[in-house]
């Protein structure tokens, strides 16, 4: 039978997602005005870092799969931003 237990590293990055969702939750609530925003996008990207570097292990993949991970995330904003640009230009 395999017992699979969770290590530390993984442990202390599920609390750090929890908190920061926390926090997420806890300034949604603020009135921040503009800044708000600001500070959202600044928290998820903390969180995709955290989930880049434990669970997706990139820290340890060689260098070619780091150049398509970011090569991949970079494709994702590129598409957001159209996305969003469709939304505002919209009268």
């Amino acid at each position: 039978m395999i017992s699979w237990r969770p290590s530390n590293g993984l442990i202390a990055c599920w609390a750090a997602l929890m908190a920061l969702l926390a926090l997420t939750v806890t300034l949604a609530y603020q009135p921040l005005g503009a800044f708000n925003f600001v500070v959202a996008l600044c928290i998820a990207l903390i969180k995709t870092t955290l989930v880049m570097t434990v669970f997706i292990e990139l820290g340890e993949r060689p260098g070619l799969v780091r150049v398509f991970a970011a090569a991949g995330f970079f494709w994702l904003m590129i598409l957001l931003w159209l996305g969003l640009m469709d939304f505002v230009t919209r009268a």
